[in-house]
């Protein structure tokens, strides 16, 4: 059963800056890096406060948000960011599940206290300057306008991956280089960096951070994942959209991983990867930080058109544990709610509610609660093929389907346990559901 919650939002002094006080310039030509630090040190210097973004375009690079700053966008502020190497360096970071390298994302809070962005204004990641883009998700004139751009184009049995540059197409090529394969961070940075472009960011990356709002922003065209809360706490997600388009690579919504204290509502979603998805690691190493996903309330959220609506894993290694989801509706996904792992994962995911879900014209499965997830990509994602440690085996219980409904569906519901292991799926419940399939 749920157990309630309560969630801390944070402090908000009134106090306000205009980011024009410190020299930013609007139209979209001239970046704004620099006035936008000076405004936010500033600011949370004198105990936090208000950093305003007026109505107008407002070009920029990485803005790192610091304890006690709201970030407020005017209703018709546009903030876009820029793509050089040279404000967005190569770090070593956490990403779908695993350390990895990545560029440093355009927003980031690290160790932040109080934190917010609110406002309806739109942030844009300018993710088409790094994005690859799969031939099979594009029309032809789509297509005929990528080449016109950029003439790389990787082989693959869906007809072709079109990325940006020659950076992105060696790398796909050299294979990913990943930090714990050299002797020390430094080396695997240089390694990596004749490929930068391979290395998209998050757009918006919160990390251990504590009393955290996102209110009213529109966020859209990330280069990778959009909203990545990482081991945050008291964390309020409200009243935001996030937009990408269906063929935006790894364009997941928002990915909340190992959180605790976390209260999402009133959001819609249209992404080109899963819309909202719960995490917490992946595999042997996510073990060793034990600190799952957990007290997790959404609710009155909409997710349009995405692969899945709502998703707990792949990488759930930590655990995820005391979740309600109520009152959502999910239009035209793949799969309407979407439970997955895989072996070498372990951890558990309990206590898991899911109630008054609409779901309409879903093209594959309204539920699938699954082991075998294999990322086919690069072998690294999936590294466990066989194993006799009993800490390696994931399980899914005590989960309850409650009143939910969907009105079409490709494909009948799934619940399978891994292959061999029946113990790792039980106590799943559907009460008063109907899901229909397509004859």
């Amino acid at each position: 059963m749920f157990q309630p919650f309560e969630v801390t939002l944070p402090r908000r002094p009134g106090r306000v800056t205009d980011i024009r006080d410190y020299g930013a310039v609007a139209g979209g030509r001239v970046s704004n890096t620099a006035a936008f630090a000076a405004a936010i040190e500033a600011t949370a210097a004198t105990g936090g406060g208000i950093v305003e973004i007026p109505n107008g375009i407002w070009l920029s690079g990485p803005i790192r948000l610091l304890s006690g700053v709201e970030l407020h966008l005017a209703d018709n502020a546009v903030l876009i960011f820029t793509k050089n190497q040279e404000e967005y360096p190569l770090i070593v970071t956490d990403y779908e599940g695993i350390r990895r390298i990545r560029t440093v994302s355009q927003i980031t809070a690290e160790d932040a206290e109080d934190v917010s962005i609110t406002g309806r204004g739109v942030i844009n990641g300018n993710g088409q300057l790094w994005r690859p883009v799969k031939k099979f998700k594009t029309t032809e004139r789509q297509w005929k306008r990528l080449l016109e751009k950029s003439s790389y184009v990787i082989e693959s049995k869906e007809g072709g991956i079109w990325v940006p540059t020659q950076s992105v197409y060696d790398a796909r090529y050299a294979g990913e280089v990943f930090p714990d394969t050299c002797e020390t961070e430094e080396a695997s940075l240089e390694k990596a960096a004749p490929y930068y472009d391979f290395y998209r960011p998050v757009m918006l990356s919160l990390r251990r951070c504590r009393r955290v709002l996102l209110d009213g922003v529109r966020l859209q065209n990330s280069a990778a994942w959009n909203v990545h809360p990482w081991f945050c706490e008291d964390l309020t997600i409200r009243n935001i959209s996030i937009l990408n388009a269906p063929y935006v690579q790894n364009g997941d919504g928002l990915d909340v991983d190992s959180c605790n204290r976390v209260h999402i509502h009133h959001c819609e979603f249209q992404t080109g990867d899963d819309g909202i998805c719960l995490k917490a690691g992946k595999d042997r190493e996510a073990r060793k930080l034990l600190q799952p996903c957990e007290n997790v309330l959404i609710h009155d959220c909409k997710v349009y058109q995405s692969p899945s609506g709502f998703v707990i894993g792949s990488e759930m290694s930590r655990g995820v544990r005391n979740v309600l989801v109520h009152d959502c509706t999910f239009i035209e996904s793949h799969t309407g709610i979407c439970f997955k792992s895989a072996i070498g994962r372990g951890g558990v995911v309990e206590n898991i509610t899911m109630e008054d879900i609409q779901m309409v014209n879903i093209q594959g499965r309204p539920v699938s609660i699954s082991m075998d997830y294999v990322h086919n990509l690069m072998d690294y994602y999936d590294p466990v093929a066989q194993t006799d440690d009993p800490e390696d085996i994931p399980e899914f219980r005590d989960i309850c389907f409650r009143r939910c409904r969907c009105t079409s569906a490709g494909m009948p519901l799934r619940v399978e346990s891994l292959a061999g292991h029946p113990e790792t799926v039980h106590d799943v419940v559907f009460e008063d559901c109907e899901l229909e399939v397509e004859t």
